[in-house]
């Protein structure tokens, strides 16, 4: 394993991170494009922020993840290899940073969204501190499963545009039931914009991320 599977920014820390936050762009931007969000989600820097690059070079140009063919159904011949990568380096960073899965959030946004379900819920991975996805959806994949089992109470944070042109809010919703119906504790906002970030719903992610990845408790001694 290694972390130059992919390009990736880090945001450093304060000081010694409490956790990680990783945070997937969408289709056609980098990794610079959601990386003011750690200020935003994250103002007090407990945790170390990292945001990736999805590795293809493909039409309209800018970064991806997978070729899309149809929403919902990520094109299998570059969705499982760039899984491959992503999951490799994901393993690899979380190792040199040493920081625990247990205090890692994953998160993205539209295609970016796809690859965080994909990470977190990907059968035999493990599983994060909680996962944040913003306009994207659960894929179906030929050959990929997710696992579902044992995830009650689990945090999940979910945002999607009532009007979203791109990626309609029914993923959303359809996501929502999928982790509700096994148990997961789902944060679910849905806003009056299109294919974006809802700014209210940022707000509302910073106090959830401080409950996902509380501080460290301190040493009774």
């Amino acid at each position: 394993m290694t972390t130059s599977e992919l390009t990736y920014r880090v945001r450093d820390a304060a000081g010694s991170p409490e956790g990680a936050l990783f945070m997937l762009h969408g289709r056609g931007a980098d990794e610079n494009d959601l990386f003011p969000l750690f200020d935003m989600l994250d103002p007090e820097r407990r945790l170390v922020g990292i945001a990736p690059r999805g590795p293809l070079a493909l039409p309209p140009g800018g970064a991806h993840w997978y070729q899309v063919i149809q929403v919902g159904y990520p094109d299998p011949v570059t969705f499982h290899p760039t899984l491959v990568r992503l999951q490799r380096w994901f393993d690899a960073l979380l190792q040199e940073l040493g920081v625990g899965i247990d205090r890692t959030v994953i998160g993205g946004f539209s295609q970016g969204c796809v690859m965080s379900y994909s990470l977190a819920l990907g059968a035999h991975r493990p599983r994060p501190a909680g996962l944040i996805g913003l306009s994207g959806f659960i894929p179906t994949v030929d050959g990929f499963e997710i696992d579902l089992s044992d995830v009650k109470g689990w945090p999940v944070a979910i945002g999607h545009g009532a009007y979203d042109p791109v990626i309609g809010v029914r993923w959303g919703r359809q996501a929502r039931e999928v982790l509700e119906s096994a148990h997961v504790s789902v944060a679910y906002r849905e806003s009056p914009v299109d294919h974006t970030i809802d700014p209210g719903f940022l707000e509302d992610l910073r106090g959830w991320l401080h409950n996902v990845v509380p501080p460290p408790a301190s040493d009774p001694s």
